[in-house]
């Protein structure tokens, strides 16, 4: 993991406009012997072509391809800017993250920072956080803990005949995960579940909770217990609220009669489900592309795939089928890149509006086409 010094960072910074934030920028990266005098050049340029700015208050202005001779060795150097920087478009920047990378090693620093700063909660502390309470923040020491719900908790077509199965299932899922320990499950498995009807039940347990997290697991053919359909199982771990939200979610496709949709959706589908809202009125599209860039995508081909989604009115969500299977906002870059996608990942578009299926197709003819970088 990338490790960030606390001399790296420089506090309560102030420029006039963006210029002259990157040039402080590159000037701190020059002074640390990560790059030679004209890699400046190579940071404005790279500007040029394509706004380095995240979201959330947050930039990341760096050299291009060209200027990476330049580079002596791999390193940041951050800038927290209180009163803000004008970054394009309307987008404040408050902290500027300066990179200087010999080859590739930035890809995994940004998707590091990128995890971190996804939370609009965190971000907004950047604004005025000392520098030991900054560098805490982007190393990820000093966040909350996760709530565990992706598509690794989500298990579809399981081979069961009886409740018992599908509490083990969960509830060993869960304490893998480390959200519980051996406490719960023998509570959970030993508790029978509660019918919430439409096949759909749920179980939870008071003790060993060591995190929030929730599990599911749907039945490859429903069958009947005690006189009730069993076709999905969830089951909660809590240590505070956040599992109320998906309940919210669960219960509105319930009052709504339609919790049959878990039970035809894939396990990206179930989480988008029981994470999002869902608008019944809009038709929606869906869509899914394999993405060929060498690097994945990094701050440069999701600059363009971002740019591509903003062209349109339609809401558009990105789902990495092989990451985390959450579905981020297409219009939010910090989102995108945080998915983690690499080489042959997945992607799912889902969306709806007026214009979903003109957003599909330059949506697919920009990834055929490499988004930016070309492909093989």
């Amino acid at each position: 993991m990338f490790q960030l010094d606390v001399q790296a960072i420089h506090t309560c910074a102030s420029a006039q406009n963006k210029e002259e934030a990157i040039r402080q920028v590159a000037a701190a990266l020059t002074a640390a012997g990560n790059v030679s005098e004209g890699y400046v050049n190579g940071m404005l340029a790279r500007e040029q072509q394509t706004t380095t700015f995240l979201g959330n208050g947050i930039a990341i202005p760096h050299g291009t391809t060209d200027t990476r001779d330049m580079v002596l060795k791999t390193g940041v150097q951050v800038y927290q800017f209180p009163q803000g920087v004008e970054w394009g478009d309307g987008q404040t920047a408050y902290v500027a993250i300066g990179i200087a990378a010999k080859s590739d090693e930035h890809l995994a620093l940004l998707r590091q920072l990128t995890h971190v700063l996804s939370d609009d909660s965190i971000a907004e502390q950047l604004k005025t956080a000392s520098a030991d309470d900054l560098r805490a923040i982007l190393m990820g020491e000093k966040q909350a803990a996760e709530f565990k719900f992706d598509t690794s908790l989500i298990a579809v077509d399981v081979a069961a005949s009886d409740l018992i199965t599908l509490q083990a299932l969960n509830a060993g899922r869960l304490q893998a995960a480390g959200a519980v320990e051996a406490a719960f499950v023998a509570d959970a498995v030993s508790r029978t579940p509660l019918s919430l009807g439409q096949g759909i039940w749920l179980s939870d347990s008071a003790n060993g909770n060591l995190g929030s997290a929730i599990a599911v697991s749907r039945t490859a053919t429903p069958f009947v217990h005690q006189g009730e359909n069993v076709a999905l199982l969830l089951t909660v771990a809590a240590t505070d609220d956040r599992p109320l939200e998906v309940l919210g979610y669960l219960s509105n496709l319930l009052l709504s009669n339609k919790a049959e949709r878990l039970l035809k959706a894939d396990a990206a589908g179930i989480l988008a489900l029981l994470t999002s809202e869902v608008d019944e009125s809009a038709d929606q599209l869906v869509a899914e592309f394999t993405i060929r860039n060498e690097h994945g995508l990094h701050a440069r081909p999701g600059t363009a795939l971002v740019t591509v989604i903003k062209q349109f009115n339609s809401d558009i969500t990105v789902t990495n089928l092989d990451g985390s299977g959450k579905p981020a906002n297409g219009r939010s870059l910090m989102k995108v890149v945080a998915l983690g996608v690499k080489k042959g990942h997945r992607l799912r578009f889902t969306a709806s509006g007026e214009d979903a299926q003109q957003a599909l197709n330059a949506i697919e003819e920009a990834i055929n086409s490499g988004l930016g970088e070309g492909v093989a």
